[in-house]
């Protein structure tokens, strides 16, 4: 059970909305965890969304080398966020990174699997089995580092493990290090940009633990999948461009698993529909539509029919939270 008195945010904690307070809280936090972590190895799963994120960031100021990050590609990720968190975390921050490239592995478990519990439960299965396995690697780790935050605290009512890394192995429990478990989303990203994180991956919308698995309906193939993946990136950049990527709360491309007929270069094909969705929301309880502007729409299916393979439909989902939900699956 969660000891419920020391995961009660401290009322002397400040709401974090600027740089100096920002500045001040990762001072304070590479202090705590100093007198905690001593001379010891801290392991974090760096999925690269916006908690892990910062909290790999706080860590290597930290205590540097002996923060060992774990980066699996599991072949589901958006269009190329492993190679940023490669780039930014290996190459710019000099961090001990382990990336794995499990995509493999994924797709071969999940061949054939249309039940979305079942997908979810394989891919967060595979990834625990597989951070377990780099974890054994690496000889004295004593801590595990973790993106908790402290909605996911209020959230778990006494259940340690959010979103983040439950279900380890009896031999791989350690004690914790979470640096943020006291901050709300928007702080946490009011400490990422005082810590020099890019702002694409500051700002980075909410995701899905199972990735685009979840939006490649039904079993996924590499090649449908690819259709989201690709399509996602278009949708991304064309709300970039229009302002609409810091206003919207979340928004992503779907490819359901049936076709229909169409025409391409005066063809006829039998290809895929890609479904556009956009929300706002506060808590993912409820959601309203984002009505987006016809001339971007325009603009976006003609891009996805011209430049996203084997698809020949562009759709609008309007349904609000309650209704229908905001992921698909």
């Amino acid at each position: 059970m969660m000891d419920m008195v020391s995961n009660v945010r401290p009322e002397s904690l400040e709401r974090i909305k600027n740089k100096e307070q920002a500045d001040a809280f990762v001072a304070k936090q590479i202090e705590i965890t100093k007198a905690q972590v001593k001379d010891g190895k801290v392991l974090l799963a760096l999925s690269g969304g916006v908690d892990s994120s910062v909290v790999a960031a706080l860590l290597v100021k930290a205590i540097g080398k002996q923060l060992i990050c774990v980066h699996v590609n599991n072949g589901l990720m958006r269009k190329g966020e492993s190679e940023q968190v490669v780039e930014v975390f290996r190459n710019q921050l000099d961090a001990n990174l382990v990336y794995v490239d499990a995509t493999d592995r994924f797709f071969n478990l999940l061949a054939g699997v249309a039940d979305p519990e079942k997908k979810r439960k394989i891919i967060g299965n595979e990834f625990i089995e597989i951070f377990a396995e780099e974890a054994n690697k690496v000889d004295g780790i004593g801590y595990l580092a973790q993106g908790t935050i402290y909605p996911d605290i209020v959230e778990s009512v006494g259940v340690k493990s959010h979103h983040n890394v439950g279900g380890l192995p009896e031999d791989l429990q350690f004690e914790l290090v979470e640096p943020i478990k006291f901050l709300y989303k928007d702080e946490v990203r009011v400490v990422g940009k005082a810590l020099g994180l890019p702002e694409e991956m500051v700002m980075r919308q909410p995701f899905p633990g199972p990735g685009l698995g979840v939006r490649c309906v039904g079993a996924i193939t590499r090649d449908r999948l690819e259709a989201v993946r690709e399509s996602d990136a278009i949708l991304r950049e064309e709300f970039a461009n229009y302002g609409l990527d810091t206003k919207v709360w979340q928004y992503f491309t779907v490819v359901p698993d049936f076709r229909s007929t169409g025409v391409t270069d005066g063809k006829r094909t039998y290809d895929w529909p890609v479904v556009l969705r956009a929300v706002n929301s506060v808590d993912a309880t409820c959601a309203t539509i984002e009505e987006i502007p016809y001339e971007l729409l325009h603009k976006i299916t003609d891009r996805i029919l011209k430049e996203v393979k084997n698809v020949n439909r562009v759709l609008y989902d309007l349904s609000p939270k309650p209704g229908g939900t905001i992921e698909w699956e």
